[in-house]
């Protein structure tokens, strides 16, 4: 037996922390993610260019976001996203941009 403090327990096992588990993704602002977008659309032309309408829908989705003052489409963009990192190879600046937006929308 440990004697080690897991601090805060919970469920059968004693392990958690009481239901308070919190996922605060960063939300950069949307000029900084249409940057983003737009260098992953250039990137896309220069390694993939069968890729490159999949960079334009999110970017599509950004651009409709800043003149509606609504959210993007997150179901859109992640869709993209996932295409983008199933044909880009790994240590390509394609799936560097792709993996960044993932992670700056918390999909």
């Amino acid at each position: 037996m440990s004697t080690y403090n897991f601090g805060n327990v919970n469920g059968p096992a004693n392990f958690g922390d009481h239901g308070q588990i919190q996922i605060n993704h960063a939300h950069p602002d949307l000029p900084t993610m249409m940057d983003l977008a737009q260098r992953l659309t250039d990137t896309l032309r220069a390694e993939y260019p069968e890729l490159v309408p999949q960079g334009e829908i999110i970017q599509a989705q950004f651009q409709e976001s800043a003149e509606d003052g609504l959210p993007p489409n997150r179901g859109r963009i992640r869709s993209a996203l996932e295409t983008i990192a199933i044909a880009a190879s790994a240590g390509t600046g394609s799936l560097a941009f792709t993996q960044q937006l993932i992670n700056a929308l918390g999909l």
